[in-house]
């Protein structure tokens, strides 16, 4: 039968947005520019530049659930229209959680992360791996990230 067939965008018409510059593209000289589908619409980035337009370079994909417990800022839940939305950098990253319990879980979980490395910036020589709470908090972290 005929009918169209959907393309991948060209690797120089592929743009992200971040907070302050609006639109940014993979520079040519990153490993990932040749990329034309990532899994997750969140990139990080090590460098910023611009030249005949604004590029990140150095950067990987990351998936929601390192970017809600590892990422910058605070992290709040409210109810927004019938949805539970996990909020980050003040409200412009924003996720839908699939529950009320899922968002007060991953909620309270980031809470347990920042304090678990609060107590080892305290307390240096602070075995994370063979203290129980650690090595609780570790666990779960890592069962979500790597079953997503």
């Amino acid at each position: 039968s005929t009918g169209a067939v959907k393309m991948q965008p060209k690797a120089e018409e592929l743009k992200f947005v971040t907070k302050n510059d609006g639109y940014v593209h993979i520079h040519p000289s990153s490993v990932n520019y040749q990329t034309r589908h990532f899994e997750s619409p969140y990139l990080v980035y090590h460098e910023k530049i611009k030249t005949s337009r604004v590029f990140i370079r150095d950067c990987s994909m990351v998936s929601v659930y390192p970017l809600v417990l590892l990422g910058g800022g605070q992290v709040h839940m409210q109810l927004q229209k019938g949805e539970f939305v996990i909020s980050l950098d003040d409200g412009w990253i924003r996720f839908v959680a699939a529950s009320h319990q899922v968002a007060e879980l991953v909620k309270e979980l980031r809470c347990e992360l920042d304090q678990l490395l609060q107590d080892k910036i305290k307390n240096p020589s602070m075995d994370l791996c063979m203290c129980p709470r650690g090595s609780q908090i570790i666990g779960m972290i890592v069962k979500l990230v790597t079953t997503q």
